[in-house]
């Protein structure tokens, strides 16, 4: 299967994009800042074959739990920052192997090169990560909902931020809950940038209706040869998101191993 070629992410030393194996992504559920209970999780994925991990960074506990979470863990972890970029910058300094933020939602540009020197400092990627529910009202009126189109543009105008800085270390997301409208965006971004994408079908449900709805959004794209991280959401454990997503690599003869 003729794959795609991006330009490659080093996360944590697990290499995405670039031609390298498509790997299988999950997020834990539970509180960032309790250290026990999320190494717990996280080496329960790394058994189930998971290869890299997310955390939730709401709050500065969470970003300073990653330091001794790191310690603990033996695959590369990303943290999910929403608007504050003093918890980016806290969660690099503990030791994150990639950043999920999307730079127009953290203020100013001196914010945004705050973030952009820190991770450059360490070598570190950023994720953009789009969903259909969080467009802004001013696409979503331009396109008459969350059209492929919309989503698309609100990921570029992340993009362009960064590279604007001289940033291109960047991994994109750009995920709806309806299936087609998923497919659409993503073979459209992966005509216009060269960046790695993170697939997957946000709010896909249930195991039965999301495992359903994964493997047909996650597998169509990847038939293509689009796709250089996966992530199955499911409502279910962790654990299946990561067993769903690797059955979904091996249906497709894209991974062998666990």
């Amino acid at each position: 299967m003729e794959r795609i070629v991006t330009k490659q992410v080093n996360v944590g030393g697990v290499l995405v994009g670039g031609g390298s194996p498509v790997t299988v992504q999950s997020m834990t559920n539970t509180k960032t800042a309790d250290v026990d209970a999320t190494v717990r999780q996280i080496r329960s994925l790394e058994e189930a074959g998971c290869d890299i991990i997310r955390v939730a960074v709401p709050d500065k506990d969470a970003a300073i739990a990653i330091k001794d979470i790191k310690k603990q863990i033996n695959i590369p972890l990303v943290a999910d920052i929403h608007f504050d970029h003093k918890l980016a910058l806290l969660a690099v300094e503990s030791g994150a192997d990639k950043i999920r933020i999307n730079p127009g939602n953290i203020g100013g540009r001196d914010r945004v090169r705050a973030v952009v020197s820190a991770c450059k400092e360490k070598g570190i990627p950023i994720r953009i990560g789009v969903n259909s529910g969080s467009l802004s009202k001013d696409l979503l009126a331009k396109y008459g909902g969350p059209s492929a189109e919309a989503l698309v543009e609100s990921a570029l105008s992340h993009v362009r931020i960064l590279e604007e800085e001289d940033f291109t270390d960047i991994c994109i997301s750009i995920k709806a809950s309806s299936v087609p409208v998923t497919i659409e965006s993503y073979r459209k971004m992966s005509k216009v940038r060269d960046y790695p994408l993170h697939i997957g079908v946000t709010e896909a449900g249930t195991a039965f209706a999301g495992t359903i709805k994964s493997a047909i959004g996650i597998g169509a794209l990847l038939s293509e040869g689009i796709g250089d991280t996966i992530r199955v959401s499911l409502t279910d454990k962790p654990e299946e998101e990561v067993r769903v997503g690797i059955a979904i690599l091996k249906a497709l003869q894209l991974r062998k191993g666990g």
